[in-house]
């Protein structure tokens, strides 16, 4: 009876986790813009991704937006990334480019580089992407920016990744939207936690009456979660979740290049603030727990009452879950949404246990 009673514990608090997650779900977003047509910033910091600029800065230039400007970072680059800007900048007086050259005090640390980029920004609202993220329309810019206001001076948008065939694929995009349903969830009941900086915008404001990135200016990642982290308050976020306004960014390939990524995330994750390392990691710890329970239970006990009990959480799964893909074009995902779960939690498991050994230093 005690692992009978286990499990219902932990389906009970794998239920309320879903609970808070429909809060993101079932929510009409598109009531939270506004008309207003801000000029804007938009800043890309580069390091090394010559083919990357080559196509994505054009698509940037068409963006239809009646008043911006592209503030290119090149972050000490070893490749034609800063000559390619430059012959950009000839034709488009909108570009603007910050040329980071490595320093003693700040080898290597992108968000020096950002730091700079953000100074050299004319306007006020700064909108962030990296050099391989791809706008899905023309209207992405407009579209985070229409969400600014007096009071909302951060706003969370959703960087999705090129859909491609093959199992990694689709454990890199269900991983990522089970990021965004969290932090989006977050948000929307007043305590966010995190945004990604391939999708990402607030106020120089903000960022200046937060003293930018001196809090974790240590920490080699984290220019987007970790600030967000700092500086995120119930009022002053929005959410962005138009398909308009997200944003795709080219998938690792192969397993260890993304074992890397994720070993960086997991570590940055680690200077959140205390509220939310215990929320985030109680919602990991009590996954491992159903899916482990699950098995055992079945195995040891009358399959009837723990199959019961397996089908309420899976069937509330597939409906937020569900739901939560729909709304961010990742469809394709539902059939499997189990078996990723399940993976990906091992997959998060053995990245724990690697990164108690060694960690990523730099961000590339």
């Amino acid at each position: 009876m005690t692992l009978l009673y286990a499990l219902i514990i932990t389906v009970l608090i794998n239920c309320v986790y879903y609970f808070l997650f429909s809060k993101y779900s079932f929510f009409n977003s598109s009531e939270s813009s506004n008309s207003n047509t801000y000029p804007v910033s938009l800043i890309v910091c580069a390091k090394n991704e010559l083919e990357n600029l080559k196509h994505n800065i054009p698509i940037w230039q068409a963006q239809e937006h009646s008043n911006f400007e592209i503030v290119l970072i090149n972050d000490a680059s070893t490749d034609n990334s800063l000559a390619l800007m430059e012959s950009f900048a000839e034709d488009d007086p909108r570009i603007q480019i910050v040329n980071v050259e490595n320093n003693e005090a700040f080898w290597g640390n992108k968000k020096y580089a950002l730091t700079l980029g953000i100074k050299r920004a004319k306007h006020k609202r700064l909108l962030f992407t990296d050099a391989d993220c791809r706008p899905a329309s023309s209207k992405w810019l407009q579209e985070m920016a229409s969400y600014f206001s007096a009071e909302k001076q951060l706003i969370l948008g959703y960087g999705a990744y090129e859909k491609e065939s093959g199992i990694l694929n689709g454990l890199i995009r269900f991983e990522t939207l089970m990021t965004a349903l969290q932090y989006f969830s977050y948000a929307k009941v007043g305590i966010p936690y995190m945004g990604v900086g391939r999708n990402l915008a607030y106020t120089s404001d903000l960022f200046y009456a937060n003293n930018g990135f001196m809090s974790h200016i240590k920490i080699p990642s984290g220019d987007d979660d970790l600030f967000v982290n700092d500086v995120a308050t119930g009022k002053n976020t929005a959410i962005s979740d138009n398909p308009k306004a997200f944003t795709y960014s080219l998938p690792k390939h192969s397993w260890s290049s993304w074992f890397l990524q994720k070993k960086r995330h997991i570590t940055t994750s680690q200077a959140y603030k205390l509220k939310h390392k215990l929320l985030l990691s109680t919602y990991y710890i009590f996954n491992v727990l159903f899916w482990a329970l699950s098995v055992t239970s079945l195995l040891m006990l009358d399959w009837k009452a723990p199959l019961i009990l397996i089908g309420i959480r899976i069937i509330l799964q597939y409906i937020v879950v569900g739901k939560a893909a729909t709304k961010l074009k990742e469809e394709n995902l539902l059939p499997f949404i189990p078996f990723l779960d399940i993976f990906l939690v091992f997959v998060q498991l053995s990245i724990f246990i690697s990164n108690s050994f060694s960690k990523p230093t730099r961000w590339k």
